[in-house]
């Protein structure tokens, strides 16, 4: 399994996920040479997966990454097939976390949870899995949507 690290314009340390950081203007010259196998732009900020990723899925390798909802239907055309796993919580818990964070106003917070159930995947490639409960059965449920189907 390969997970390529993602590429954001943001502060390595906001977030608690391990990333590239970099400036928008190097983003936007990275992303114009075709370095990302995808790109996206969300919450102010812009991301890319590395077309590592690309070059992984092409030697038959399983690639596993964390991509907006806006870019699913482009990566089950360029990469299929997929597996889409969506990860969820309710509402309150969600601004919770996100206030934990600290790196949005409770504005953007708000603009988030309205996005939140917006164009959620949906077809026979999509795992819902709900992260609001207990820890280990999300996690449980994660690692069991990532097995190959059975006969």
């Amino acid at each position: 399994m390969f997970f390529p690290v993602r590429v954001v314009t943001r502060s390595a340390e906001d977030g608690g996920e391990i990333i590239e950081a970099i400036s928008p203007e190097a983003f936007a010259s990275r992303e114009c040479a075709g370095d990302f196998a995808l790109s996206w732009h969300a919450h102010g900020l812009a991301y890319g997966v590395p077309v590592a990723a690309a070059e992984a899925l092409a030697a038959g390798r399983d690639v596993l990454v964390n991509v907006s909802r806006s870019v699913v239907d482009r990566a089950r055309e360029q990469f299929p097939p997929c597996r889409v796993l969506v990860v969820t919580a309710t509402h309150a818990l969600l601004a919770t976390r996100l206030a934990a964070r600290g790196g949005e106003t409770a504005a953007e917070i708000a603009g988030r949870l309205v996005r939140a159930d917006y164009a959620r995947p949906q077809g026979p490639d999509v795992t819902v899995i709900d992260n609001g409960g207990d820890l280990r059965q999300a996690i449980d449920a994660f690692l069991a949507a990532l097995q190959p189907v059975r006969a």
